[in-house]
């Protein structure tokens, strides 16, 4: 699995690239985007970091992360 550090940073680019569409754009494309571009693993990392108390995610990053499925490897 890819380093947590690693990937609360790009998730948070990804959320800042499109947080000028507004937040609820922002949220569903950075959704959009992770669902496409990551791998199961990063995506389940993903999750792990949205679950960890004091998360790393901006606001947008952790809304995205919530809309995403669980996912098996």
């Amino acid at each position: 699995m890819m380093d947590p550090d690693t990937l609360a940073r790009m998730a948070n680019q990804i959320a800042r690239a499109f947080q000028a569409m507004g937040e609820a754009r922002a949220v569903e494309s950075t959704a959009t985007h992770i669902r496409l571009f990551w791998s199961p693993p990063m995506r389940q990392g993903l999750e792990a970091l949205r679950l960890q108390a004091g998360s790393p995610l901006t606001p947008i990053a952790q809304r995205a992360a919530e809309q995403l499925k669980p996912v098996t490897a």
